[in-house]
C-alpha cells in the first residue's frame, strides 16, 4: 500500500462529459456486447479468459456521472434473490454469512460498498489541494495509480482512511458512510478563492462493490481482466462490461490482495450477476463488520476518533514522512522525532463478549480501551480491537478486559502489513 513507489500502466480513458454521439457509440456498444461479459479488443469465441488479449484495452465509454433512470434498481434484485436490505438501503445479509466469511479465506467473496462515500476531486489544482489536506504523498502519483490517505485533523486525530484513484482529470476518494458528508464539507470549506479545485459527493450516481479472497485473481482472468492482476495497490483502469463503463481497481478498502469495482446504477446488476456467475460468494454488511474487526481495520466512531491520533491506529503506509506540509504534519513529526506514540492498536481474543468502552488492565492497572467487538464463526469465538498502551502488553500477552474477561493480545492482518520507518540506532526508538 506504499503511495508512491511503482509506476502502473495509464488508464485507458477518463471521465468526461455527456455528449450525443457518444450516447449514440453507447447504445450501439450495447447492441454489439450484449452477450458478452468484461470484454477487451478484437475478442473471439474462446478468449474470455485468454490472457493473449487481457493487456489490449478497448477504450472505454464515458463514465457518466448522471446516469439514465432504470427501470429495476440493484437492490431490488438482491431483496427479490433473498437477501435482507436495510431502510437505508444497506445490504445487511444473504443468510450465508458463514460460507461468505470462509470463503474470504479460501475462495472469493463480492460485497457491496455502495453505501460507503465517494468523493470526486476536480480541476487544475485538485492534486496539491488533496496533498496539502491528507497525509499521502499525491504529487508523487501519476494517471493510473493509487494509494491510500488519512483525513486528519490539525493535531493528527485521525478522522478517517481514503483508499484514491488517480484518474486522468480527476481523483476519486472512497470514505466510509459515517464521514462522506463531514469530508466533502471540510473540503469545500478549505478551497480558496484562486484554487482551481471542484469537490463533489457522486456516492448516489455510482455503485461501488468490493472482490475479495485468495481466488479473486482467477476470476479477474477469467473475466479478461487479468492485466491488473500484479500491479501495485491502486492501480485502476476503465473497461466496458455489455457496453457500459466500468472502473477496476487492485485493492480495497480491507485488503491489498482483492479488487474495487465502480459502475454507474444502471450497470451494477449486470456486474453482480455476471461476478455471482464466476463463483463470487456475496457476502453482506453484517459479515463485513465481522471481517473488519478480526482484520483489524480501524473504522471511524470506534477506533478513529479524537482520543486517538493517525500513528497510534498504524496507519504508516498512510503517511509520507518526508513530503511538505499538511494539515496535522506538525503534530506527526513532533511524536515520531520525541518518540511520542504511547499506545497502539492491537486485536484481542475474548474468554467471552465485552462491550466497546471496557476498560484493559494488566496487574490491575488500567493500560488501555476496548473499541470493537464481535462474535466468531463458534458461538465460544470472541474478538476485539482496542488500544493498549506500548509498554504494558505485546503480541501474546494477556490482559484482563473489563472485571474479569481473558484477552490474548494478538496482530490483526490489515494493521500487519503497515510499516513503520527503520528504527535508527542514534535515534528515538519506535516501536
Amino acid at each position: 500500500m506504499t503511495t508512491a513507489t511503482a509506476t502502473a500502466t495509464p488508464c485507458v480513458a477518463h471521465l468526461v462529459s455527456h455528449s450525443t454521439a457518444r450516447l449514440q457509440h453507447s447504445r450501439a456498444a450495447l447492441l454489439l456486447h450484449q452477450n458478452a461479459a468484461f470484454r477487451t479488443k478484437k475478442t473471439t469465441k474462446n478468449n474470455l479468459s485468454s490472457r493473449n488479449t487481457s493487456s489490449t484495452i478497448a477504450a472505454a465509454l464515458p463514465f457518466e456521472l448522471s446516469p439514465p433512470p432504470i427501470d429495476h434498481d440493484f437492490l431490488d434484485s438482491v431483496t427479490a434473490e433473498g437477501a435482507k436490505v436495510s431502510e437505508e438501503g444497506i445490504i445487511e445479509t444473504f443468510e450465508n454469512d458463514d460460507e461468505a466469511l470462509d470463503a474470504f479465506d479460501n475462495g472469493v467473496v463480492v460485497m457491496d460498498l455502495s453505501h460507503f462515500g465517494r468523493i470526486r476531486a476536480s480541476g487544475d489544482d485538485r492534486i496539491q489541494f488533496l496533498h496539502n489536506q491528507t497525509t499521502a504523498n499525491f504529487e508523487c502519483l501519476s494517471e493510473g495509480q493509487g494509494c491510500e490517505t488519512v483525513f486528519v485533523t490539525p493535531t493528527a486525530r485521525t478522522i478517517d482512511i481514503a483508499y484514491a484513484w488517480i484518474m486522468k482529470k480527476a481523483v476519486l476518494l472512497m470514505v466510509s458512510p459515517e464521514t462522506c458528508g463531514n469530508i466533502t464539507e471540510m473540503l469545500n470549506k478549505y478551497i480558496f478563492f484562486a484554487d482551481k479545485v471542484e469537490i463533489q459527493d457522486i456516492t448516489k450516481q455510482t455503485c461501488l462493490f468490493a472482490l475479495s479472497g485468495p481466488k479473486s485473481s482467477e476470476v479477474m482472468a477469467n473475466l479478461n481482466l487479468g492485466d491488473l492482476v500484479g500491479q501495485p495497490y491502486g492501480t485502476n483502469r476503465h473497461y466496458n462490461v455489455n457496453g457500459m463503463p466500468i472502473t477496476v481497481g487492485v485493492g480495497n478498502i480491507i485488503s491489498e490482495e482483492g479488487f474495487s469495482l465502480l459502475t454507474s446504477p444502471a450497470a451494477a446488476d449486470s456486474v453482480w450477476k455476471t461476478l455471482l456467475s464466476q463463483g463470487a460468494i456475496p457476502l453482506g454488511s453484517n459479515a463485513w463488520e465481522k471481517l473488519r474487526i478480526t482484520q483489524g481495520r480501524p473504522a471511524p466512531g470506534k477506533e478513529l476518533t479524537n482520543d486517538f491520533n493517525v500513528l497510534e491506529a498504524g496507519l504508516w503506509n498512510s503517511i509520507s514522512l518526508n513530503k511538505g506540509c499538511y494539515k496535522g504534519q506538525e503534530t506527526i513529526s513532533r511524536l515520531i522525532t520525541y518518540d511520542g506514540v504511547k499506545q497502539r492498536l492491537w486485536g484481542i481474543h475474548l474468554s467471552a463478549p465485552a462491550e466497546p468502552g471496557s476498560p484493559i488492565t494488566v496487574n490491575g492497572k488500567k493500560v488501555g480501551k476496548l473499541t470493537s467487538y464481535t462474535t466468531g464463526r463458534k458461538e465460544c469465538d470472541h474478538f476485539a480491537l482496542g488500544y493498549i498502551k506500548r509498554k504494558a502488553a505485546s503480541d501474546g500477552d494477556t490482559v484482563i478486559v473489563g472485571e474479569k474477561i481473558i484477552g490474548t493480545v494478538v496482530n490483526v492482518p490489515f494493521l500487519s502489513r503497515q510499516s513503520p520507518p527503520p528504527v535508527k540506532n542514534s535515534g528515538p526508538r519506535l516501536n
